[in-house]
């Protein structure tokens, strides 16, 4: 038998080569699956408590620049401010619900 011949792969070699596809297949269908799951909850996760903190900086912000710039010695008319801005953001997030019947 020379070196130029081609040889049948042994036992070994077609047993760790069903193996890798095997690996390969569950890697694919069940793992990654999983893993893009979880990168996605926690880059959610991650994005909401940043919005939340946005927002809260945002209100913070602007009810000191109203009570120090607008209306100094009236804290009353900030709150009143903020909470029509608040009202109507709710009101026009309200409006542009659908029923769930018609989201699809």
């Amino acid at each position: 038998m020379s070196d130029a011949e081609p040889r049948d792969p042994d036992l070994v070699d077609r047993l760790l080569a069903q193996l890798d596809h095997v690996l390969d297949l569950v890697h694919d269908r069940v793992l990654r699956p999983i893993l893009l799951a979880g990168r996605f909850l926690a880059y959610g996760f991650i994005l909401l408590l940043v919005s939340f903190v946005l927002v809260s900086l945002v209100i913070i912000g602007l009810v000191r620049v109203l009570n120090v710039y607008l209306f100094a010695g009236h804290e009353w008319l900030s709150y009143l401010v903020i909470g029509a801005l608040s009202l109507v953001t709710g009101l026009v997030i309200w409006r542009r619900r659908r029923p769930m019947n018609l989201r699809k």
